[in-house]
């Protein structure tokens, strides 16, 4: 059937297909809470290269990511030629509701986003933390390293904002939105979670070795490359639930910690459309604060030690 999204007609298909069954869970319903989180998730989505991971027949099925936007897309989808390594990517640009209808319509489930706006693909705004537990480690002991974390960066006098990936971990930003490099932003990531590994090695790892990582919580330092990406903000999960990668108050990181339950830290698509309602973008700062990292000796990810310059 055809549809008219901000003037643009889009043809979408399949709309009572149930991609998640085990919350009955449709496309129809897929393309809508995209809809109408839009105003929410397009400023962190429309100015970065974005990947697609497509679920054809739903988190259950098969998957695969999509870099190069489909040649089939209508004529009024931006595309951003960045240079890959293997050559340029003509990544799309979801900049609209329109736009982000059309890949919703593809299944794509997942959106999967850049550090770096498409404009200046070498300088990243923000640095990340990815946080992936371990089994039998969970979300709440990622919760736990989500405070170490950002007491860390409070006592360097900045500010982070948490979300949930929408799996098992968490993921802090560092919000920049000033000039950095790639080098500097994993440098700086690298120093932060060797130290935390010093600090609380029963909790923390830093390498990705898997026989280091049980029980514990990977701080994984390495998403901060010019080729890895993230996935966005109030982007759907390939979970059986329909989990949403929602961004967090830290009143509520620290209320799990404190009750020893992070049950609470698992939102799906309702929950996040009444909390955007309720209490707007809460990962706003990661798109619009500024900041600089501490002038630190090291401009590559081989620095493993803070040096005053």
């Amino acid at each position: 059937m055809d549809v008219v999204v901000e003037g643009r007609r889009l043809s979408v298909s399949n709309l009572d297909k149930v991609l998640y069954p085990a919350v009955s869970f449709t496309k129809a319903e897929v393309l809508d809470y995209y809809a109408r989180v839009a105003p929410a998730l397009l400023p962190h989505l429309g100015d970065r290269a974005v990947t697609l991971r497509r679920f054809p027949n739903g988190p259950s099925g098969k998957s695969f990511y999509e870099k190069n936007c489909p040649r089939h897309r209508p004529d009024w989808v931006k595309t951003a030629p960045i240079q890959g390594e293997d050559g340029v990517i003509e990544f799309c640009r979801i900049d609209s509701v329109a736009a982000l209808t059309w890949v919703a319509n593809l299944a794509a489930l997942e959106l999967h986003t850049s550090m770096a706006r498409v404009d200046d693909p070498d300088a990243p705004t923000m640095v990340v933390f990815d946080l992936d537990p371990g089994a039998p480690a969970g979300l709440l002991e990622c919760a736990e390293v989500a405070l170490l974390i950002r007491h860390v960066l409070e006592d360097l006098g900045l500010e982070c904002v948490a979300k949930t990936s929408g799996s098992k971990g968490l993921q802090l930003y560092l919000p920049l939105n000033t000039p950095t490099t790639y080098g500097r932003t994993a440098g700086f990531s690298r120093t932060v979670a060797q130290a935390l590994e010093s600090s609380e090695p029963r909790k923390v790892v830093s390498a990705q070795r898997k026989d280091l990582r049980r029980g514990k919580v990977l701080v994984d330092w390495s998403q901060n490359s010019r080729h890895k990406t993230t996935v966005c903000a109030y982007s759907l999960r390939a979970t059986d639930d329909a989990t949403v990668s929602t961004p967090l108050q830290w009143e509520e990181v620290e209320e799990a910690v404190a009750a020893g339950d992070a049950t609470d830290l698992r939102f799906r698509g309702p929950d996040v459309l009444e909390r955007v309602g309720d209490l707007g973008d809460l990962f706003a700062p990661a798109a619009t604060l500024r900041q600089r990292l501490p002038e630190l000796a090291f401009d590559d990810a081989k620095s493993t030690r803070i040096v005053r310059e």
